[in-house]
């Protein structure tokens, strides 16, 4: 595979101008003798850490040695590795319907470009996956155990959406062989990679199952617009260095490399390509011109996409919170029972990640 996600020609002409958001869903790959990684890391790559693997790279890190990942916004010459795409930190805009209606456009346009051949999606009722369903005709799937808070909120959000949902029911024995899987694929055996993977894993697994080879999933809304608490809480939140909402905004922003090379890799190894429209350069642009109060307004967060959504989705759904999968789905729970169960007691130092190193030996 020479380059992921996005033609020649506009990786070419991206590396050419420095423009860090050229209207791609991300890339990365080699392009004329050049190694390159998007701005946001939006594809897995990876290269030999010790250098002496002859300039050998992959979007697999199974295929290599003693794999590393490649940094995002880098490309690699025979002259060596540097940076050449930085986010932009344009000016903010001031008006917030003109800020709503940016966010709305980039968002509507890049959920509609999707096609839906093999296609399903990643569904939990939150506003994120429910601009997906509202705009997509394509199935709808929720993973959860059956008393979670995702499955009753996928459930309630479909109907409202008047579409069918498939449930993908999680258990203990799905859990303990899935596990194995994701370490494999991603490389990593901390508890909160798993915790965060496992949903998606099963959800693909069974979303291939069924026929499919694509699932469109919601990633990156969280942190284009400003979904999480500690970005809300900017300064106060000891887990951000900002000192304002917008600034803690582009925090997390940067994170997304690490947290998009799990999911894809998950993802793939279970069997389907991830479809992330949330995350086109059209609505990261967008995302980067919202000020604070278009972040978080009051209690209210996701403020600008919310507004947006309003015109696809019902008032109920827009304005929904949501937990993260790894608690909604209940799939931090059990693995954390399990560990217990196994003897892993939680006065042990991360007694979770000793768990899964345990079903990986």
């Amino acid at each position: 595979m020479a380059l992921q996600g996005a033609s020649r020609a506009a990786v070419a002409a991206a590396l050419d101008s420095g423009d860090p958001l050229p209207g791609t869903a991300g890339f990365a790959g080699e392009i004329d003798g050049r190694l390159v990684r998007d701005v946001l890391g939006r594809y897995p790559l990876f290269v030999e850490r010790d250098g002496d693997g002859g300039g050998e790279w992959s979007a697999d890190p199974a295929d290599l040695v003693d794999p590393v990942s490649f940094p995002a916004g880098h490309v690699r010459t025979e002259a060596g590795t540097r940076q050449v795409f930085s986010l932009p930190d344009p000016t903010p805009i001031d008006d917030d319907e003109r800020a709503v209606a940016t966010v709305r456009e980039a968002v509507e346009t890049s959920v509609d470009a999707v096609g839906t051949d093999g296609l399903a999606i990643a569904f939990s009722g939150g506003v994120d996956s429910a601009l997906l369903a509202a705009r997509l005709d394509a199935p709808l799937y929720v993973a959860g155990f059956p008393d979670s808070h995702d499955v009753e909120a996928a459930r309630s959000a479909a109907d409202l959406l008047g579409r069918d949902l498939r449930v993908v029911e999680l258990t203990h024995d799905a859990i303990e062989r899935a596990v194995p899987e994701i370490v494999a694929a991603t490389g990593r055996t901390n508890a909160m990679a798993v915790q965060i993977a496992l949903p998606l894993s099963l959800t693909a697994e069974r979303v291939a199952a069924d026929g499919f080879d694509r699932l469109a999933v919601g990633q990156g809304a969280d942190e284009l617009f400003g979904g999480y608490a500690k970005v809300a809480k900017a300064p106060e939140d000891p887990r951000v260095e900002a000192e304002t909402v917008r600034r803690a905004q582009r925090e997390v922003v940067a994170t997304l490399a690490d947290q998009l090379e799990r999911d894809v890799l998950a993802l793939r190894a279970a069997g389907v390509e991830p479809v992330a429209p949330l995350l086109h350069d059209r609505v990261v642009e967008a995302a980067l011109r919202l000020d604070d109060h278009h972040l978080v307004d009051g209690e209210t967060r996701k403020w600008a996409l919310r507004q947006a959504a309003t015109d696809s989705l019902p008032e109920a759904i827009a304005t929904r919170d949501k937990k993260a999968a790894q608690y909604g789905s209940l799939a931090a729970r059990e693995l954390d029972r399990l560990a217990r169960q196994a003897g892993y007691k939680r006065r042990m130092d991360d007694h979770v990640t000793q768990y899964v190193e345990s079903l990986v030996e």
